[in-house]
């Protein structure tokens, strides 16, 4: 029986997972992030502990990512500011290493199809999933279809105003410095305050200006894509009352003037910690499928011969 490896490579952890053919995951693991050739040959060796024969591997991924199928570096990690992974291939590895096709996506555009398909906006036409944790990232899903350009959104990197209490804080992303990322990031919130945002007291400022920053996230999706859900997920998002904050600040910030109560739009993931591995599930089974397909086409082509 064939079943499908899963990987959510993260910026500090790779959850790993085995899921059975009809998509119910069996098995799963969770090994830290260092080096590339280390992360990358520790997950290999779980998988082949396993004793699993792979139909089609699935990757969500943190980027950015080259996601152009005729790229020569398709599969490969572009200029990230995680140390040491900028030019890493992530798909070579996993379908020489478990001989199977393999498909990629980021770990939000991954979120986002598992939030759509089976969680929070199962029964809508889109949603838009924001990861917040070690940096920022948003994936639309649309009429089942993610959102694509010349490459995949980068909504972590958008510019948001400076919170008046936060003004002597320069940013902390390498490339713009005060973008979203660069300022409401967990690594961002370690910079300013030494601990993560659910490590302060609960009546440090650090909650408002960090709720107020996403709120002011959310009201842009909203101007631009007005998903029918934004669910906000990653380590930072798990913060006691954030989500309420960011729902108070955004209905005050949006005037009236957007569809829908914030309540009911802004949201957390219905699959809880399991939306990235169900993303992965999601990106297998369309390798698997796109596979077959170039198959079928190799197959049925005709053979031009000479006599």
């Amino acid at each position: 029986m064939t079943h499908f490896a899963l990987v959510e490579a993260g910026g500090t952890k790779f959850l790993l997972g085995v899921a059975d053919p009809t998509g119910r995951i069996t098995a799963t693991t969770r090994i830290a992030t260092t080096a590339p050739a280390a992360t990358l040959a520790a997950a290999l060796r779980w998988f082949g502990d396993s004793g699993a024969n792979f139909a089609a591997t699935g990757i969500a991924a943190f980027g950015p990512l080259d996601l152009d199928p005729a790229s020569p570096t398709w599969g490969h990690i572009g200029r990230t500011s995680k140390a040491h992974w900028s030019g890493t291939d992530l798909v070579g590895p996993f379908t020489r290493g478990l001989g199977c096709p393999t498909g990629i996506e980021t770990d939000v555009n991954g979120a986002a199809l598992a939030e759509a398909c089976r969680g929070a906006g199962a029964g809508l036409n889109s949603l838009l999933y924001l990861t917040v944790g070690t940096g920022i990232g948003g994936g639309y899903v649309s009429g089942g279809h993610l959102l694509r350009g010349l490459s995949h959104p980068e909504m972590g990197h958008i510019r948001v105003p400076r919170h008046r209490d936060d003004g002597n804080f320069a940013g902390l992303c390498p490339f713009h410095g005060d973008c979203l990322e660069g300022l409401a990031s967990g690594p961002a919130i370690a910079a300013r305050w030494g601990a993560r945002l659910s490590d302060l007291p609960a009546d440090h400022p650090g909650h408002g200006i960090i709720g107020w920053y996403l709120a002011q996230a959310c009201i842009t999706i909203q101007a631009v894509l007005e998903p029918a859900r934004i669910v906000i997920g990653g380590g930072v998002s798990a913060t006691p009352g954030l989500l309420d904050r960011i729902r108070t600040d955004a209905a005050r910030l949006a005037g009236g003037y957007f569809a829908g109560r914030m309540a009911d739009v802004i949201v957390a993931p219905a699959l809880g910690d399991r939306s990235g591995l169900f993303g992965a599930l999601a990106i297998a089974q369309a390798a698997l499928a796109q596979a077959a397909l170039a198959q079928a086409a190799f197959t049925q082509t005709p053979v031009n011969s000479t006599s």
